[in-house]
């Protein structure tokens, strides 16, 4: 009964997050992608008006110029090509899943943020009960892999094992099939949609699990590359996940 007790609570927990990262993307979603479109409809423009007057501009809205442009690319609005006419939006709900995974876990890579009033609140609110409940998150699945470790562990002392080399290598045994299943084989994932060099996704993902998040390395963010459908949305279990590998080696 206990047991029982304990899956339905779990399952309960893991249901409850996703459905808070779930509502969370939708919010920002809304708050944010009209506000996004005007960016983007802005940068259009100005970038239509530097090509008809580029040879009598002075030198003072030659800086301006350069001062708005470096202002629209820190908000994730990049006006190369016809990309500023796009449908296509930073906050889609794969761009915003990913968004709210990355608020709740603390990585924060500062490439994709909110910038309306709106959006900027409700990150503080969503970030205030999403951080505890991601902890919360992660330490149960944490526990649930050590149940693993458990059942191993017994496995090889009924063998004869003794407890010490039992414990070295459950140790070795998680953190082996971890660096193989959460780094090593993502980063081949990587290289492959991304174009980034096998040492570039190493990087990017021990960067990433490790929620460091410098942001100089993120994932779907290359305007020249077709990505596909909810592309982030994995990357962001992906992230979640490694981060309960992580949480289980403190265990360990």
């Amino acid at each position: 009964e206990a047991m029982c007790s304990g899956k339905l609570q779990t399952g309960l927990l893991v249901a409850g997050y996703f459905v808070y990262l779930l509502v969370g993307a939708a919010v920002f979603q809304a708050l944010e992608r009209t506000a996004e479109k005007q960016e983007k409809m802005a940068a259009a423009q100005m970038k239509e008006a530097f090509l008809q007057t580029f040879t009598q501009l002075t030198v003072a809205e030659m800086e301006q110029f350069m001062k708005n442009l470096t202002e629209a690319i820190q908000n994730g609005v990049y006006p190369v090509g016809n990309e500023s006419q796009l449908e296509e939006s930073n906050w889609d709900f794969s761009n915003s899943f990913f968004f709210a995974g990355t608020v709740v876990s603390t990585i924060g890579y500062g490439t994709l943020h909110p910038k309306t009033a709106g959006g900027q609140i409700f990150c503080v609110f969503f970030a205030l009960f999403g951080i505890p409940l991601n902890i919360v998150f992660l330490h149960r699945v944490g526990k649930m892999l050590s149940l693993l470790c458990k059942k191993l562990g017994k496995f090889l002392y009924e063998k004869g094992m003794r407890k010490k080399k039992i414990k070295f290598l459950t140790l070795l045994f998680f953190l082996a099939t971890g660096v193989l299943v959460f780094l090593c084989l993502p980063s081949v994932f990587f290289q492959i949609t991304e174009g980034w060099s096998y040492s570039e996704g190493i990087y990017f993902a021990f960067i990433t699990l490790s929620t460091i998040g410098f942001g100089d390395y993120v994932v779907g963010k290359q305007s020249d590359r077709n990505y596909f459908s909810y592309y982030r949305v994995l990357v962001a279990i992906w992230i979640l996940f490694g981060l309960a590998w992580i949480a289980l080696l403190f265990n360990l």
